[in-house]
Formats: structure tokens, sequence, C-alpha cells
């Protein structure tokens, strides 16, 4: 599958890997810290991240609103969390989360992989409104890092 753009934000984190890939891996609560995901409900009578499970995301940007079906590639705890977005059979992209231990917590790196094929970035900007995915996906991640950062050292 072609990797038409990729996208990286990192940040430090004062509190151990195994918590924080337990907040991001858990899909439901995305919503607490995305600037666009509002959540979700696992499928098939999942609880947890894993790989191959499903995951129905919910999704909004101002006035718009839609759907995504999320399926796990990766849940190694506490080092790598990834999954793969698709508009029924149609995938849009990959996230991954890799989490390096450091001494006084760890450095997260959120990673967002483009993966829609010729035309879906028009058919995208009539779904979200958002003109420039890469762009705005570089800042949601920064603001979404710096929310999970913040909950994660808060408690």
């Amino acid at each position: 599958m072609a990797e038409k753009n990729r996208v990286s934000v990192s940040t430090e984190i004062h509190a151990p890997a195994e918590k924080v890939y337990a907040m991001v891996s858990d899909l439901p609560r995305m919503g607490e810290w995305s600037t666009e995901n509002r959540g979700g409900k696992w499928k098939g009578g999942a609880t947890e991240a894993a790989p191959g499970v499903k995951f129905k995301g919910k999704n909004a940007v101002g006035w718009r609103k839609w759907s995504t079906d999320v399926t796990v590639l990766e849940a190694t705890s506490p080092k790598v969390f990834s999954f793969r977005v698709s508009a029924g059979p149609i995938v849009l992209c990959d996230w991954i989360y890799d989490f390096e231990p450091t001494p006084t917590g760890c450095k997260v790196t959120e990673t967002w992989v483009d993966r829609r094929m010729p035309g879906m970035g028009t058919v995208g900007r009539v779904v979200s409104g958002v003109k420039d995915r890469s762009v705005t996906n570089k800042i949601a991640m920064e603001e979404t890092l710096a929310k999970v950062k913040a909950a994660a050292e808060q408690g």
C-alpha cells in the first residue's frame, strides 16, 4: 500500500510508558485529547486494543461529523500502538504511537501515514472541511500530545 505522506510529532512525558500507552490505546477515551476524534466504540465484543480488533470512530471538525472504521494493527505495550483508519473498504491512513523510555518517563512519537488513493483528498476536504490534511494533522497532533502529557503527568 502506497505511502503518500508521513507526519510525526514527539514529546517527552514525565510518566511511565505503560501508563501513557494505556491511555492512547484506550480508543474510546481518545476524544478526551484529540482535536478531531470524539471517541467511539469497540466492535465485536472487544473491550481493549489487540491486533485485528475493530473500532468505530466518531470525528468532527466544526459542524461536520463523520465516522470511520478502525482496525488495530499492533498493540505491543508499552512500545507500539498502531491502527488503520478506513471508510468502509477504502483505506485512509495509519496512526502509530511509539514509546521510548527516558530517565524521567517516556518519549512518545505520534505518526500519521496518509494511505488515501488518488482523488480521496478531495472527498476528504468535502467531508471534513480540512484543506491540507498534513498541516492540520501536525497541529492537531501537537495539541493531542500536549493534552495526553498534561493528563498523564497530573495523576
